[in-house]
């Protein structure tokens, strides 16, 4: 009896979706995006039939391949991440991770005086309570065991082009600013950030092997070492956590108030990345920046297969193109909600653990803050090529919380219109 209403669900599906493309190809550039139904998650009820077609992904945790991360004590490797902002900065600190456990050595973490103030967004002291050792410390901390004497006894490029180790000398004399010496960085390879080639773990161990007591690595953002094994969920290291790099615990909590406030447990995400990436986006093939009712209408797409009442937007846009956005995102006669984080209002207290700690308004905190509501969102819809979005997709993946239905912004279709280079 099941098997045959499963066989006639199938057909009434297969036409439907045949009747839409009909019905909508005229209108569209890209071809019909649906759900693929899954019978084997099918069930009856209320004499009904419901699909969980944006289920959570099964990330196979137990099937990871992983590296443990003991180093000696007296060897360091310290973390140089210049590369873009933050989100990539997170990325490029990740790699470090991975090369510091290959190398056996503890990570020093860069200092706020030349880079982000990452403990104001990381819980650093987790890192460590994650792998049960200490694998990673401040650089405060590195310079009182030095007693404020610190040498880079070898000083080592990942990056050989445009420029060894992506540093220019402005960044180097930052660097000797803090109190480090060091002499000239060397190249390991001629690699250009450009083009990557792909690298084994042997082929760190191989250039990156030394007994120097403190080491520096260049920027590895670009680096493509180990894809695959350093992509998987959790990473590459072998620890008691779900992932090493998240959100400090005043930030998850803030994100888990906000969205108990103003969202619900049944919310999507949208990262709609605008500022600046209308010229980034069009010199690629093809573009990644869509019109805005282009862009609403491959939303709806989104709430009809998730069914959720609400959007969390995470935006750097106008008002002006929001404010269109929010016209548009209309289904059965019904607005949609894009709900963006208020300003600051004393009668709300959802915010009131990041006021009373003195790091309300840090432009790094709200990212982060972003980033983790967007994370615990029901489906996540990024913007393709972002880097923010890509380390919102790694804590989806690593927190288990990424959807069947996650995807890129009008993923697999094109822009409907491109304008011309400049």
């Amino acid at each position: 009896m099941l098997e045959d209403l499963k066989a006639v669900l199938f057909k009434q599906v297969s036409l439907n979706k045949e009747i839409q493309q009909v019905l909508l190809s005229p209108h569209r550039t890209g071809g019909l995006v649906e759900p693929e139904f899954d019978f084997g998650n099918a069930s009856l009820g209320d004499g009904g039939v419901s699909f969980d077609s944006c289920r959570t992904v099964d990330q196979k945790f137990s099937q990871r391949r992983t590296i443990e991360w003991k180093p000696k004590a007296d060897k360091f490797l310290l973390a140089i991440c210049v590369s873009g902002q933050m989100s990539n900065h997170l990325i490029c600190l990740e790699k470090h991770m991975f090369f510091a456990a290959l190398l056996n050595r503890v990570l020093v973490i860069p200092s706020s005086r030349v880079d982000y103030q990452y403990d104001r967004v990381l819980d650093i002291d987790n890192i460590n309570k994650c792998l049960g050792r200490k694998v990673v410390i401040s650089f405060e901390e590195f310079s009182n065991m030095k007693n404020h004497h610190m040498h880079i006894d070898k000083f080592l490029c990942y990056f050989s082009h445009p420029e060894p180790c992506y540093l220019d000398e402005e960044r180097i004399k930052k660097l000797k600013s803090l109190g480090l010496s060091m002499g000239k960085p060397e190249p390991v390879w001629v690699e250009d950030t450009r083009k990557p080639k792909k690298r084994t773990s042997q082929d760190i161990l191989s250039k990156f092997t030394h007994d120097d007591n403190v080491m520096a690595i260049g920027d590895v953002f670009f680096a493509a070492v180990e894809q695959e094994w350093v992509a998987q969920p959790g990473g590459p290291i072998a620890h008691q956590c779900k992932t090493l790099i998240e959100p400090s615990r005043l930030i998850l909590l803030t994100a888990q108030r906000f969205i108990q406030t103003f969202l619900g447990r049944n919310f999507i995400a949208l990262h709609f990345r605008r500022h600046g990436f209308l010229k980034f986006c069009n010199v690629k093939k093809p573009s990644c920046f869509y019109p805005i009712p282009q862009a609403a209408d491959c939303i709806l797409r989104v709430i009809k297969r998730a069914n959720a009442p609400v959007i969390y937007l995470s935006t750097d846009a106008a008002e002006s193109e929001t404010g269109l956005l929010q016209t548009l995102v209309v289904l059965n006669g019904r607005s949609v909600p894009l709900v963006k984080r208020p300003a600051r209002n004393s009668a709300e207290k959802w915010d009131a653990l990041l006021y009373r700690h003195k790091i309300e308004g840090d432009s790094q905190v709200e990212a982060m803050l972003d980033k983790t509501i967007c994370a615990l969102s029901s489906v996540f819809i990024g913007a393709s090529g972002s880097t923010f979005t890509e380390d919102i997709l790694r804590l989806r993946k690593d927190w288990g919380s990424a959807s069947l239905c996650d995807e890129y912004l009008c993923q697999g279709e094109e822009p409907n219109i491109v304008a011309e280079i400049e």
